[in-house]
């Protein structure tokens, strides 16, 4: 990786006049601001269809594109929908915040009147798009049985031979359901062409994007559905165990996060290949891939499943070099990051030597006054990407706020920070100083907002993922400032 910088921004956070970003004219906008600011990657927030609570690390599929970001103006240029129809749908009245539920009850009904009109024209399309992507029928038959069985996640379904996916029951659901199944099909088409579309404007702009592999799967996914033999699962396909972190300074009780924890052994037998094909997935919209909880492939915490916290975990034996060593010898042309953040052992520091990859340096996690911290400037070496922030942290102007005293004094000090030009910009300079191959930026800290622009609380269950940038704030007046200062440290 060559010494740069980018931006991480969610697509769910542009500005748009349909409740949420898209792949349309706004995203385009982004990546002319992007090039103008003289930045090499737009960092994005997992793409996927979401599910309960609204996170993109919580999915009905880990393949799959989520359908809230099909730009519908491009429908009405190919005429699939009608301007009317779009206008005749309430999408709320707050620019700043995704209202999912209004996204939820309205976009189906846009996105099927466009499979009526489109699905013959575009049927040699969807007949290869089906070729090419095998995962699509497991995916589109399981979205269509949460419809029928109104939307209860696959262990509770009624009928036992299509929980358990006995051959029979699939053959006679996919027969019962199968203008369901074209419909979901036809979906995962019109978000992957917009994407393809989007993905080559930004190459030709100079501009790549950085995607998040979260490390675990959501139980009530189409993943563990049809592939339940590469996870913790007993003779009725449940949980044995579930994956979450041990209790710390901050978290009495730990986290649990509840994600089905992977068979290693069985992965392991079949070649790692349920993994190469998920990277595979990934490779299809990201140049760089950043790896969510890189320290599990180490180990991992072990909850049994029916716990309420995850106290009573265990520490067990990941992958390792085993599964590290086959995704970066088989994807030469792709780029990781290992998210190495969280509680941190010698063994996990040796994975990410032994890996090569870069790992992750938090400037906010840096200043404490009273002690030393990996994450200070100076001890930022090469082969590492630094951030002010990520997603699950608050902005640079809420971490200040929630700052004691002699922390902010001593920060303030050692970065030099002075009123002209600000605590965000004093911190971007900063990491644009380090010898970190890669800076990345928070959009809200770019934009110098406070913490009700933060994305994610992390343990809290609501109101998260929600953060919109208003119309005209990526101006040529940022790009240009941004630009100065990426000259400036040679990014």
């Amino acid at each position: 990786m060559v010494r740069s910088s980018g931006v991480l921004m969610p697509l769910s956070s542009l500005p748009s006049p349909y409740g949420i970003g898209t792949m349309g004219k706004s995203a385009y906008e982004f990546v002319d601001f992007l090039s103008a600011a003289g930045q090499r990657y737009w960092q994005l927030l997992p793409l996927v269809p979401t599910s309960a609570g609204d996170s993109p690390y919580s999915s009905f599929s880990t393949f799959a594109g989520n359908p809230y970001f099909i730009d519908l103006d491009m429908l009405v240029r190919e005429k699939l929908l009608r301007r009317k129809e779009i206008d005749a749908c309430d999408w709320g009245d707050d620019p700043e915040k995704v209202d999912y539920g209004r996204m939820y009850e309205q976009r189906p009904a846009l996105l099927r009147l466009a499979f009526r009109r489109g699905r013959e024209e575009l049927a040699d399309e969807l007949a290869a798009f089906r070729r090419e992507n095998r995962w699509v029928e497991n995916y589109a038959l399981y979205m269509a049985l949460k419809q029928r069985f109104d939307m209860l996640p696959w262990t509770e379904w009624p009928d036992e031979g299509i929980r358990l996916r006995r051959e029979d029951a699939v053959r006679r659901w996919s027969e019962e359901l199968r203008e369901e199944i074209d419909y979901h099909v036809f979906v995962q088409l019109l978000f992957f062409r917009q994407w393809e579309k989007l993905r080559e404007y930004a190459h030709k702009k100079g501009v790549q994007f950085i995607g998040d592999i979260p490390i675990y799967v959501a139980l009530d996914s189409a993943d563990v559905w049809s592939e339940p033999k590469f996870f913790q699962l007993d003779d009725r396909n449940m949980p044995k165990a579930v994956a979450g972190v041990p209790p710390d300074p901050f978290t009495e009780d730990g986290q649990l996060w509840g994600n089905p924890l992977y068979n290693w052994d069985e992965l392991e037998r079949d070649g790692f290949g349920w993994w190469i094909r998920r990277v595979e997935g990934a490779q299809k919209l990201y140049d760089v891939i950043r790896i969510d909880h890189f320290r599990g492939f180490e180990s991992y915490w072990s909850v049994p499943y029916g716990e309420k916290t995850a106290k009573n975990g265990t520490w067990m034996p990941g992958p390792g070099m085993k599964l590290v060593g086959v995704l970066t010898s088989w994807f030469h042309d792709l780029g990781f990051i290992a998210e190495d953040l969280g509680y941190i052992t010698p063994g996990v520091r040796q994975l990410v030597q032994n890996s090569g990859l870069p790992g992750m340096k938090i400037l906010e996690f840096a200043f404490d006054a009273h002690g030393d911290s990996d994450y200070l400037p100076h001890c930022i070496s090469y082969n590492s990407v630094c951030y002010l922030g990520t997603h699950d942290n608050d902005t640079v102007l809420g971490w200040l706020k929630s700052t004691g005293r002699h922390d902010r004094e001593f920060a303030a000090r050692y970065m030099h920070i002075t009123e002209d030009e600000g605590w965000c910009w004093g911190m971007i300079r900063t990491g644009m100083m380090t010898a970190a191959d890669l800076f990345v930026v928070q959009m809200q800290d770019l934009l110098e907002l406070g913490p009700e622009a933060r994305m994610n609380v992390p343990g809290q269950p609501t109101g998260n993922w929600r953060w919109r940038m208003l119309p005209g704030k990526a101006d040529k007046e940022l790009a240009k400032k941004l630009k100065l200062y990426t000259r400036t440290y040679r990014r």
